[in-house]
């Protein structure tokens, strides 16, 4: 086993550096060398105490996530070592000062946590993501962290995994100083400062674990927090479990406890899926099929075409990556239209506290909005976001061919389009590609990025790189109707709208997939985006339908009485001013007129069998785009449904989730 951590001697003070780049996890042979350097250290006689410090970039990122993969897949893997490590930690008989720099998170915040004492960087951060992979802290995290920063911050540190940054530790009372300037410096003096005092362990602390009264009220609150913001996940009620259990039990037997909480939550389902998920987006950055050296394209200029919801979204997303962008509009009034609500999103995030003033007006002034091609040929991309019309698509095409330079990557929105057409009114196919965001694009993290049958290898990298700079998971697709994600969506609405047509209300199919998780239901989600959004790709495409087969029709019979959803008040919900959705009787109504006519005979199917019959369709179609080679992997279907559709994280995925219950 490698020497993952380096004994060196400062005076009369130990210093273990850990070893392991890029982030200092704790991989076989972290814990291992973390205790025999502790051994060393406290049979010297000549050491008074130790630092434990990260080398690179930061102290302990946490476990090594791909133990928890091997023990999911039955092929081995263990913490063991972890928790031996920090059992020697908390037994050391001379100080241990673990000096905190970039993250300590999860089993690197319960190393820190085992240490006699915690110093940091002020720009460093702790946490407890646990809950993120399905699992809480199994490192005895859940029982030291509330004897140092008491139980409600233990809660809320263990129940939702945000990180808290230095200060805000320094005064919770997880670290005990703050480190100005060099930090194996200030943490090797501040050793200095407690070598002769009494060793203190926050394993015998009891003092901040509260009284039973005040504790029951947070666990109440937090129950409740849990249940609204990580809507049918385990994980955080499991923590609270736990750290309930700090405060009710002695320390050895809250770690028992923590110990079988922990591993119930790695053996279920949402454990699984979850780490598939974290996974899953480190791999679909990766496509088999390129080398290595293919050549990345630098991005500095762009340009959008159409100033609309998408358009403005857009442009909002290459500014606040900081790169400067052209937004083109054809009239006047729809450039000051697109400029104005790209001010107003821009105004909101500072009112939310996500942007501060002085971004925001950094990035104002990176837009530049116009209504002709002037400076068109300096860009290196151009994206087009017009609505979905193949005749505009290819006439803007055309024009932006006359224009651009040769190496400019020239990207379409189109959310169904076929990009090989789209591409046949140029003279440079292989430059042109699909770059499909998803509504608000300035919120939403997927890009489809989409191929043609002549995109160059060039093209896909710098667009996968470009998705990373502008902070977006890029899931590269095939070229056919919809792509990966609305392919998908297109018999997932269906098999929802023939329930509708069955019997079922437009409430009753909604909430049973609310309830599952999904972040919407379906009908919901259409009503969003607007019906006629749906009609207008139908009618573009009615030509493909097949004689003999049944599609839905009750979102066309809305949508010939001008019931569009959201934006007219009426679709398959009504909606106030507020756009708060109440029943609308005239879809049932209609659909019962309708199923009369049609022959469709009348039942009423379970929430189970609303979830099953919709997600069967999401995953026969994942099938079928995994058979024609539109989709690279499973993985690839399973982030775009999580990044772009709202599928739950937790679930995995329709594919994964499609293994977890056994489908076919």
């Amino acid at each position: 086993m490698p020497n993952l951590v380096a004994y060196s001697v400062h005076g009369q003070v130990a210093v273990l550096t850990i070893e392991n780049p890029p982030v200092n996890a704790l991989s076989p042979g972290v814990p291992e060398g973390i205790s025999e350097g502790l051994k060393a250290a406290n049979w010297d006689p000549a050491i008074q105490a130790i630092v434990l410090i990260g080398g690179g970039r930061t102290f302990i990122a946490g476990a090594d996530i791909r133990e928890f993969e091997k023990i999911h897949a039955g092929q081995g893997g263990s913490l063991a070592s972890v928790l031996t490590c920090i059992a020697d930690l908390d037994a050391s008989g001379k100080p241990v000062v673990a000096a905190i720099h970039g993250t300590a998170f999860g089993g690197g915040l319960e190393v820190a946590m085992a240490c006699s004492y915690r110093v940091a960087a002020t720009s460093a951060q702790v946490g407890q993501p646990e809950v993120k992979l399905g699992i809480i802290p199994g490192g005895e995290g859940t029982q030291r962290l509330p004897r140092l920063a008491g139980v409600g911050k233990a809660l809320d540190m263990c129940c939702f995994g945000e990180p808290v940054s230095a200060p805000d530790a320094y005064q919770a009372g997880i670290v005990d100083d703050l480190i100005e300037g060099d930090l194996l410096a200030g943490a090797v003096a501040f050793a200095e400062r407690i070598a002769a005092l009494p060793v203190p362990r926050a394993s015998q602390r009891q003092d901040r674990l509260g009284t039973a009264e005040a504790n029951a009220t947070l666990f109440a609150e937090f129950r409740a927090a849990a249940n609204k913001r990580l809507r049918g996940q385990q994980a955080p009620h499991a923590a609270i479990e736990a750290i309930q259990a700090a405060t009710e039990l002695p320390f050895a037997e809250g770690c028992a406890k923590e110990a079988e909480i922990f591993d119930r939550c790695l053996h279920a389902d949402q454990s699984k899926a979850l780490v598939h998920a974290f996974f899953g987006e480190r791999a679909v950055a990766k496509i088999p099929f390129l080398a290595k050296d293919t050549p990345v394209l630098p991005i500095k200029r762009a340009a959008v075409i159409g100033a609309g919801t998408m358009g403005g979204g857009i442009a909002m997303v290459y500014a606040n990556a900081g790169i400067p962008v052209i937004l083109k509009e054809t009239t006047q009034e729809a450039l000051d239209r697109g400029v104005a609500t790209i001010a107003r999103n821009y105004a909101n995030s500072v009112k939310r506290g996500r942007f501060s003033q002085a971004f925001v007006e950094e990035r104002l002034k990176l837009i530049h909005p116009q209504l002709d091609y002037y400076n068109f040929g300096e860009v290196d991309i151009v994206v087009e976001a017009v609505f979905e019309n193949m005749e505009l698509k290819k006439h803007i095409f055309a024009d932006v061919d006359k224009f651009a330079k040769s190496d400019c990557i020239l990207a379409s929105n189109t959310s169904t389009l076929n990009i090989d057409e789209i591409a046949s009114v140029t003279s440079r196919p292989d430059c042109v590609v699909g770059h499909h965001f998803f509504s608000p694009a300035n919120v939403m993290r997927l890009l489809e990025i989409v191929r043609g049958k002549a995109t160059n290898a060039t093209v896909l990298a710098t667009s996968m790189d470009l998705a990373r700079r502008l902070k977006k998971v890029g899931v590269l697709a095939g070229n056919c109707r919809g792509f990966i994600g609305n392919r998908m969506f297109f018999p997932y609405c269906r098999e929802a709208i023939f329930l509708v047509e069955e019997g079922n209300t437009p409430e009753e199919v909604d909430r049973a997939l609310y309830e599952w998780g999904m972040a919407m239901g379906p009908l919901a989600v259409q009503d969003l985006a607007g019906l006629d959004v749906g009609w207008r790709i139908r009618k573009e495409y009615q030509h493909l339908e097949q004689p003999g087969v049944r599609y839905p029709e009750l979102d066309t019979l809305l949508c010939e009485r001008g019931h569009y959803g959201q934006k007219t008040g009426a679709g398959f919900f009504l909606y106030d001013e507020h756009r708060k959705p109440s029943p609308n009787p005239e879809v049932i109504a209609l659909a019962q007129e309708y199923a009369a006519k049609a022959g469709i005979p009348q039942r009423k199917s379970t929430p189970e069998q609303i979830v099953e019959r919709c997600l069967r369709a999401l995953f026969d179609e994942g099938k079928q785009l995994l058979a024609e080679g539109i989709a690279l992997r499973s993985v690839d279907i399973d982030i775009v449904y999580i990044s772009g559709y709202g599928f739950p994280a937790w679930r995995g995925g329709p594919m994964k989730y499609a293994e977890l219950v056994g489908w076919k």
